[in-house]
């Protein structure tokens, strides 16, 4: 028969293992990154064109004066109007160009598009 102290040295080193399993290794979290949005007619400017993959935070402002709403990788803020914000939180797990645009009918026609790239 093992004796005690084995066995609760075995069940430590068990329960040791399936904590850190659990856990993930540091430095493979996804990143979280802020992109501020500036809206106008009919232009956005972002503060960034290159993110990490991760959870991104678009913060959107519309400094213009009609509404504009801001898509991407199929989430979208509610109509902005004129001086107000919205945040959207957008995940992206693969590295590409994502588009991006004002779905107002003809905003995008008239230049609110673009595309963001994911590395």
């Amino acid at each position: 028969m093992p004796s005690k102290k084995i066995v609760s040295a075995t069940l430590v080193t068990a329960l040791a293992a399936g904590v850190l399993s659990a856990v993930p290794a540091l430095g493979s979290r996804d990143a979280t990154t802020t992109v501020t949005v500036r809206a106008s007619e009919f232009k956005f400017v972002l503060s960034r064109s290159r993110v990490p993959k991760g959870t991104v935070i678009f913060k959107v402002t519309n400094r213009g004066s009609v509404a504009h709403d801001f898509k991407i990788n199929g989430k979208k803020t509610p109509l902005i109007k004129r001086g107000k914000s919205a945040t959207l939180r957008v995940v992206f797990t693969r590295a590409k160009k994502y588009p991006y645009l004002c779905t107002v009918p003809g905003h995008a026609a008239a230049g609110m598009k673009g595309s963001l790239t994911v590395r």
